[in-house]
Protein backbone atom coordinates (compact mmCIF):
# COMPACT_ATOMS: atom_id res chain seq x y z
CA UNK A 1 0.00 0.00 0.00
CA UNK A 2 3.15 2.31 0.86
CA UNK A 3 4.39 2.04 -2.68
CA UNK A 4 1.24 2.19 -4.24
CA UNK A 5 0.87 5.45 -2.47
CA UNK A 6 4.76 6.79 -3.54
CA UNK A 7 3.54 5.76 -6.83
CA UNK A 8 0.87 7.65 -7.17
CA UNK A 9 2.45 10.88 -5.61
CA UNK A 10 6.01 10.63 -8.00
CA UNK A 11 3.13 10.35 -10.93
CA UNK A 12 0.92 13.09 -9.93
CA UNK A 13 3.96 14.95 -9.59
CA UNK A 14 5.24 13.92 -13.31
CA UNK A 15 2.04 14.80 -14.36
CA UNK A 16 2.02 18.35 -12.88
CA UNK A 17 4.83 18.95 -14.16
CA UNK A 18 4.29 18.68 -17.38
CA UNK A 19 1.06 20.40 -17.73
CA UNK A 20 3.53 22.94 -15.71
CA UNK A 21 5.92 23.22 -18.93
CA UNK A 22 3.18 22.81 -21.67
CA UNK A 23 1.92 25.81 -19.73
CA UNK A 24 5.51 28.01 -19.62
CA UNK A 25 6.29 26.76 -22.82
CA UNK A 26 4.81 29.80 -24.83
CA UNK A 27 5.83 32.53 -22.55
CA UNK A 28 9.39 31.06 -22.64
CA UNK A 29 9.31 31.22 -26.13
CA UNK A 30 8.29 34.57 -26.26
CA UNK A 31 10.81 35.72 -23.28
CA UNK A 32 14.07 34.11 -25.67
CA UNK A 33 12.38 36.33 -28.70
CA UNK A 34 12.03 39.71 -27.36
CA UNK A 35 15.56 39.43 -27.16
CA UNK A 36 16.33 39.10 -31.06
CA UNK A 37 15.72 41.16 -33.76
CA UNK A 38 11.87 41.49 -35.03
CA UNK A 39 13.40 40.78 -39.17
CA UNK A 40 14.59 37.42 -37.84
CA UNK A 41 11.07 36.58 -35.95
CA UNK A 42 9.44 37.45 -39.63
CA UNK A 43 11.98 34.98 -41.38
CA UNK A 44 12.15 32.26 -39.03
CA UNK A 45 9.54 32.41 -36.69
CA UNK A 46 9.63 30.92 -32.94
CA UNK A 47 12.90 28.79 -32.80
CA UNK A 48 13.77 26.53 -30.01
CA UNK A 49 17.42 27.41 -30.42
CA UNK A 50 20.04 29.93 -28.58
CA UNK A 51 21.66 32.09 -30.90
CA UNK A 52 23.68 35.07 -28.24
CA UNK A 53 24.91 36.48 -31.12
CA UNK A 54 21.78 38.09 -32.39
CA UNK A 55 20.36 38.67 -28.28
CA UNK A 56 20.36 42.23 -27.25
CA UNK A 57 18.59 44.38 -25.31
CA UNK A 58 17.92 46.96 -28.18
CA UNK A 59 13.71 45.61 -28.17
CA UNK A 60 13.82 46.82 -24.51
CA UNK A 61 15.11 49.95 -25.08
CA UNK A 62 12.33 50.91 -28.08
CA UNK A 63 9.54 50.68 -25.34
CA UNK A 64 10.72 54.06 -23.87
CA UNK A 65 11.59 55.65 -27.52
CA UNK A 66 9.31 54.25 -30.47
CA UNK A 67 6.31 55.84 -31.07
CA UNK A 68 7.09 59.01 -28.99
CA UNK A 69 7.30 56.73 -25.59
CA UNK A 70 4.08 55.88 -26.46
CA UNK A 71 3.86 52.58 -24.62
CA UNK A 72 4.95 54.12 -20.88
CA UNK A 73 1.14 56.25 -21.53
CA UNK A 74 -0.35 52.51 -22.21
CA UNK A 75 1.00 51.05 -19.39
CA UNK A 76 0.25 53.88 -16.86
CA UNK A 77 -3.21 54.18 -18.46
CA UNK A 78 -3.67 49.89 -17.66
CA UNK A 79 -2.35 50.28 -14.34
CA UNK A 80 -4.64 53.68 -12.99
CA UNK A 81 -7.04 51.66 -14.35
CA UNK A 82 -6.38 48.34 -12.73
CA UNK A 83 -5.75 49.83 -9.36
CA UNK A 84 -9.05 51.62 -9.30
CA UNK A 85 -10.70 49.14 -10.60
CA UNK A 86 -9.63 46.52 -8.13
CA UNK A 87 -9.14 48.74 -5.12
CA UNK A 88 -12.76 50.34 -5.61
CA UNK A 89 -14.86 46.79 -6.75
CA UNK A 90 -13.10 44.99 -3.76
CA UNK A 91 -14.65 47.73 -1.08
CA UNK A 92 -18.06 47.39 -2.87
CA UNK A 93 -18.26 43.93 -3.37
CA UNK A 94 -17.39 43.17 -0.05
CA UNK A 95 -19.57 45.06 1.17
CA UNK A 96 -22.75 43.88 -0.62
CA UNK A 97 -21.55 40.01 -0.33
CA UNK A 98 -21.18 40.48 3.46
CA UNK A 99 -24.77 41.94 3.92
CA UNK A 100 -25.97 39.65 1.44
CA UNK A 101 -24.70 36.88 4.02
CA UNK A 102 -25.39 38.51 6.84
CA UNK A 103 -28.18 40.69 7.42
CA UNK A 104 -32.07 39.27 7.13
CA UNK A 105 -34.37 41.94 4.61
CA UNK A 106 -36.63 41.87 2.47
CA UNK A 107 -35.57 40.81 -1.08
CA UNK A 108 -32.63 39.99 0.28
CA UNK A 109 -32.96 36.41 -2.10
CA UNK A 110 -33.97 38.03 -5.27
CA UNK A 111 -30.79 40.33 -5.13
CA UNK A 112 -28.71 37.05 -5.32
CA UNK A 113 -30.61 35.76 -7.91
CA UNK A 114 -30.11 38.85 -9.91
CA UNK A 115 -26.18 38.80 -9.17
CA UNK A 116 -26.49 35.22 -10.42
CA UNK A 117 -28.22 36.48 -13.25
CA UNK A 118 -25.65 39.24 -14.01
CA UNK A 119 -23.02 36.45 -13.90
CA UNK A 120 -24.80 34.45 -16.43
CA UNK A 121 -25.14 37.09 -19.76
CA UNK A 122 -22.20 37.65 -21.60
CA UNK A 123 -20.89 41.56 -20.98
CA UNK A 124 -21.13 41.89 -24.92
CA UNK A 125 -24.54 41.70 -25.00
CA UNK A 126 -24.80 44.63 -22.42
CA UNK A 127 -21.96 46.12 -24.83
CA UNK A 128 -24.87 48.75 -26.51
CA UNK A 129 -26.43 50.08 -23.21
CA UNK A 130 -23.40 50.09 -21.69
CA UNK A 131 -22.01 52.30 -24.38
CA UNK A 132 -25.44 54.66 -24.50
CA UNK A 133 -25.23 54.96 -20.81
CA UNK A 134 -21.57 55.77 -20.52
CA UNK A 135 -22.02 58.31 -23.91
CA UNK A 136 -24.84 60.46 -21.80
CA UNK A 137 -22.80 60.64 -18.80
CA UNK A 138 -19.80 62.64 -21.17
CA UNK A 139 -17.60 59.75 -19.91
CA UNK A 140 -16.14 59.08 -23.45
CA UNK A 141 -12.48 58.32 -23.54
CA UNK A 142 -11.70 58.68 -20.04
CA UNK A 143 -10.70 56.70 -17.32
CA UNK A 144 -14.20 56.55 -15.40
CA UNK A 145 -15.97 55.36 -18.39
CA UNK A 146 -13.91 52.12 -18.37
CA UNK A 147 -14.06 51.94 -14.99
CA UNK A 148 -17.52 52.44 -13.87
CA UNK A 149 -19.91 49.61 -15.51
CA UNK A 150 -18.32 47.43 -13.57
CA UNK A 151 -16.91 49.10 -10.41
CA UNK A 152 -19.00 46.13 -8.75
CA UNK A 153 -18.49 42.76 -10.34
CA UNK A 154 -21.24 40.22 -9.99
CA UNK A 155 -18.19 37.87 -9.32
CA UNK A 156 -16.88 39.36 -6.28
CA UNK A 157 -20.22 40.08 -4.83
CA UNK A 158 -20.80 36.14 -5.03
CA UNK A 159 -17.70 35.18 -4.16
CA UNK A 160 -17.71 37.46 -1.17
CA UNK A 161 -21.40 36.05 -0.01
CA UNK A 162 -20.27 32.59 0.03
CA UNK A 163 -17.13 33.30 1.91
CA UNK A 164 -19.08 35.71 4.62
CA UNK A 165 -21.41 32.90 5.35
CA UNK A 166 -18.93 30.66 6.79
CA UNK A 167 -18.21 33.41 9.07
CA UNK A 168 -19.34 33.03 12.91
CA UNK A 169 -22.11 35.40 13.61
CA UNK A 170 -21.67 35.35 17.60
CA UNK A 171 -18.06 37.93 16.06
CA UNK A 172 -20.94 40.16 15.47
CA UNK A 173 -23.45 39.78 18.29
CA UNK A 174 -20.36 40.58 20.81
CA UNK A 175 -19.42 43.23 18.39
CA UNK A 176 -22.65 44.73 19.21
CA UNK A 177 -22.48 44.00 22.84
CA UNK A 178 -19.54 46.11 23.16
CA UNK A 179 -21.42 49.27 21.50
CA UNK A 180 -20.18 48.91 18.07
CA UNK A 181 -21.83 50.24 15.03
CA UNK A 182 -22.36 47.98 12.05
CA UNK A 183 -19.66 49.69 9.91
CA UNK A 184 -17.21 49.17 12.73
CA UNK A 185 -17.97 45.48 13.35
CA UNK A 186 -17.55 45.21 9.66
CA UNK A 187 -14.16 46.77 9.34
CA UNK A 188 -12.62 46.17 12.60
CA UNK A 189 -13.93 42.23 12.90
CA UNK A 190 -15.09 40.55 9.97
CA UNK A 191 -12.88 42.87 7.32
CA UNK A 192 -9.41 40.57 9.09
CA UNK A 193 -11.06 37.54 8.74
CA UNK A 194 -12.27 37.67 5.45
CA UNK A 195 -8.52 38.60 3.99
CA UNK A 196 -8.13 34.93 1.59
CA UNK A 197 -11.39 36.00 0.01
CA UNK A 198 -9.71 39.78 -0.66
CA UNK A 199 -6.19 37.94 -1.73
CA UNK A 200 -8.06 35.61 -4.09
CA UNK A 201 -10.58 38.16 -5.69
CA UNK A 202 -7.22 40.98 -6.02
CA UNK A 203 -6.20 38.34 -8.23
CA UNK A 204 -8.99 37.63 -10.17
CA UNK A 205 -10.37 41.23 -10.79
CA UNK A 206 -6.37 42.44 -11.62
CA UNK A 207 -6.44 39.86 -14.60
CA UNK A 208 -9.51 40.90 -15.55
CA UNK A 209 -9.07 44.50 -16.09
CA UNK A 210 -5.31 44.23 -17.07
CA UNK A 211 -6.78 41.82 -19.89
CA UNK A 212 -9.81 43.38 -20.67
CA UNK A 213 -9.97 44.79 -24.11
CA UNK A 214 -13.48 44.92 -25.68
CA UNK A 215 -14.70 47.29 -23.63
CA UNK A 216 -11.75 49.47 -23.08
CA UNK A 217 -11.48 49.50 -27.21
CA UNK A 218 -15.19 51.20 -27.53
CA UNK A 219 -15.21 53.98 -25.03
CA UNK A 220 -11.35 54.87 -25.13
CA UNK A 221 -10.57 56.99 -28.99
CA UNK A 222 -7.32 58.40 -28.50
CA UNK A 223 -3.96 56.70 -28.82
CA UNK A 224 -2.91 58.49 -25.31
CA UNK A 225 -6.11 56.80 -23.62
CA UNK A 226 -4.95 53.47 -24.47
CA UNK A 227 -4.55 50.39 -22.51
CA UNK A 228 -1.91 48.18 -23.15
CA UNK A 229 -3.90 45.66 -24.70
CA UNK A 230 -5.30 48.11 -27.37
CA UNK A 231 -1.62 49.65 -27.49
CA UNK A 232 -0.13 46.31 -28.22
CA UNK A 233 -3.05 45.12 -30.99
CA UNK A 234 -2.14 48.36 -32.53
CA UNK A 235 0.96 47.20 -33.53
CA UNK A 236 -0.28 44.32 -35.48
CA UNK A 237 -1.39 45.96 -38.96
CA UNK A 238 -2.18 44.73 -42.20
CA UNK A 239 1.05 46.78 -43.31
CA UNK A 240 3.49 45.43 -40.96
CA UNK A 241 4.01 44.62 -37.52
CA UNK A 242 6.59 45.78 -35.36
CA UNK A 243 7.35 42.59 -33.60
CA UNK A 244 10.25 44.55 -32.36
CA UNK A 245 8.01 46.89 -29.82
CA UNK A 246 5.22 43.74 -29.68
CA UNK A 247 7.04 40.82 -28.32
CA UNK A 248 9.28 42.63 -25.62
CA UNK A 249 6.20 44.99 -24.83
CA UNK A 250 4.06 41.94 -24.24
CA UNK A 251 6.99 40.38 -21.40
CA UNK A 252 6.94 43.82 -19.68
CA UNK A 253 3.08 43.33 -19.44
CA UNK A 254 3.41 40.23 -17.90
CA UNK A 255 5.14 41.84 -14.94
CA UNK A 256 2.11 43.50 -12.67
CA UNK A 257 0.30 40.37 -12.88
CA UNK A 258 3.25 38.08 -11.55
CA UNK A 259 4.18 40.68 -8.55
CA UNK A 260 0.00 41.09 -7.70
CA UNK A 261 -0.30 36.86 -7.45
CA UNK A 262 3.00 36.62 -5.86
CA UNK A 263 2.05 38.64 -3.12
CA UNK A 264 -1.43 37.34 -2.61
CA UNK A 265 -0.34 33.97 -3.23
CA UNK A 266 -1.40 32.67 0.50
CA UNK A 267 -4.51 34.38 0.57
CA UNK A 268 -5.31 32.88 -2.88
CA UNK A 269 -5.01 29.69 -2.00
CA UNK A 270 -6.58 29.89 1.07
CA UNK A 271 -9.66 32.04 -0.28
CA UNK A 272 -10.32 29.56 -3.10
CA UNK A 273 -9.89 26.38 -0.63
CA UNK A 274 -12.32 27.93 1.94
CA UNK A 275 -15.21 25.31 2.70
CA UNK A 276 -13.76 22.96 0.88
CA UNK A 277 -12.72 20.74 4.41
CA UNK A 278 -14.84 21.47 7.68
CA UNK A 279 -14.26 20.40 10.99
Amino acid sequence: MKKKKTFLSILATALMLIFAICALMPFFFLLISSFKPGSEMIRNGLQFKFDFENYSLVNYGLLTTDRDGMYIDWYKNSVIIMVLQVVVGLFLSSLVGYGLAKYRFKGRNLIFVLVLLVMMVPVEILILPLYKQINTFGMINTYAGVILPFVVPATGVFFFRQFAIGLPTEIMESGRIDGCGEFSIFFKLMMPLMLPAYGAMTILLSMNSWNAMVWPMIVLRTTEMQTLPLGLQSLLTPYGNNYDLLLSGAVMSVLPIMVVFLLNQKTFIAGMSAGSVKG
